[in-house]
């Protein structure tokens, strides 16, 4: 397998034994199996010495090799120790690494102790950049399931908006977006669908509830969804009825903010540079303390994925990398709006995958 093939190659550029994934994301990744395993141990170890590894519960055995495992497997049950199955694996294989590197953000601390118990003489490096570059450039399948995901999405913003028509709450709203995109086939959302009115949507993490729409009301939607274990991630802001000035002022401005983002959006330019691009806009029209978060984040097998879109990172934009734009304005006791777009980066600039309108639209 091509990633394990180029892990392997970084192991060695890095002059690393071995390295142990934990995380379901990673996992995946790697293996091509998505599972969820809650309190279970799942892992892929790859090492110099030997083919690569994967433990993985008993339960799931068979699903992991009908994706295409083909290579070394511990399956453990409920009653037996994974990481002494681990070790004696090591052990046959005449493969005590001398160093290796683990997901410092992801394992515990419960689990880091077992891992250094087995392997006292051990030297432990933190995974987390390794696998983060690893997975920043994106190849044209992964492309191909980032595209499907953004066009679900867009359908699930086109059953959001249309929704409003029947004066539904928020949440019923959401249950209306989830269900007919159930419908189509998914089964996951990439993260709790949001739907706010009124003044909620002047908080950008806000909590939907029955409150049902209104006249006047800024409506903020927030969704995603999972395509073959890639998420989107998609925001519009739409009025219900009527708009006032101020709140089409508000509108235009993130409008043109992010617009400026993805104009700036080129190879080579810095992600600090497509933060500021947006944020220097708004601040000149007089919302800049209204700006409260980034301008995005990274998007591929987890909603929020390196980089991180803030003003202070030096990182150059390459091809292939997919990230989120999305300037918002929140103004506490009044509203707010937020437009965000998931991008792919190619020759030509940043292609948006996202494609529902943005002009602003005031719902009947």
């Amino acid at each position: 397998m091509e990633r394990l093939n180029t892990l392997y190659n970084r192991l060695k550029h890095n002059d690393l034994d071995s390295i142990l994934v934990t995380s379901s994301a990673n996992f995946y990744y790697l293996s091509n199996y998505y599972t969820d395993p809650h309190e279970r141990l799942i892992a892929v170890y790859v090492s110099q010495y030997h083919d690569p590894l994967m433990i993985i519960p008993a339960l799931e055995k068979d699903d992991a090799k009908h994706v295409g495992w083909e290579y070394n497997m511990i399956s453990y049950t409920d009653s037996e120790d994974p990481w002494e199955l681990f070790y004696q694996f090591l052990k046959r294989n005449e493969s005590i690494p001398k160093s290796t590197a683990v997901e410092h953000n992801h394992l515990t601390v419960e689990r880091f102790n077992q891992v250094k118990s087995i392997l006292p003489a051990t030297e432990f490096s933190d995974a987390q950049e390794l696998l983060a570059n690893l997975r920043l450039i994106k190849d044209q399948q992964e492309y191909a399931k980032l595209k499907q995901a953004a066009e679900l999405a867009d359908f699930g913003i086109k059953t959001g908006v249309e929704a409003i028509h029947s004066h539904m709450s928020e949440l019923e709203i959401i249950a209306k977006i989830e269900y007919e995109l159930k419908k189509q086939g998914v089964q996951q959302m990439s993260f709790s669908t949001m739907a706010l009115s009124g003044a909620k949507t002047a908080s950008p993490h806000g909590t939907p509830s029955m409150k049902k729409i209104e006249q006047g009301d800024l409506v903020l939607f927030d969704l995603g969804v999972v395509f073959e274990g890639y998420c989107s991630d998609i925001s519009r802001t739409v009025a219900y009825k009527s708009v006032s000035s101020e709140q089409e002022h508000i509108y235009h401005t993130v409008l043109e903010a992010e617009t400026k983002a993805l104009q700036a959006s080129r190879n080579g330019t810095t992600v600090g540079e497509i933060d500021l691009a947006a944020r220097r806009y708004i601040e000149q029209a007089g919302y800049g303390d209204y700006f409260l978060h980034r301008i995005g984040h990274g998007l591929g097998i987890e909603t929020h994925e390196y980089p991180s879109m803030h003003s202070q990172n030096r990182l150059e934009l390459q091809n292939g990398m997919c990230y989120t734009i999305e300037p918002g304005i929140y103004v506490p006791g009044q509203g707010g709006v937020r437009i965000e777009d998931m991008v792919f980066m190619t020759d030509d600039g940043a292609e948006a995958l996202t494609k529902f309108p943005k002009e602003l639209q005031i719902v009947d």
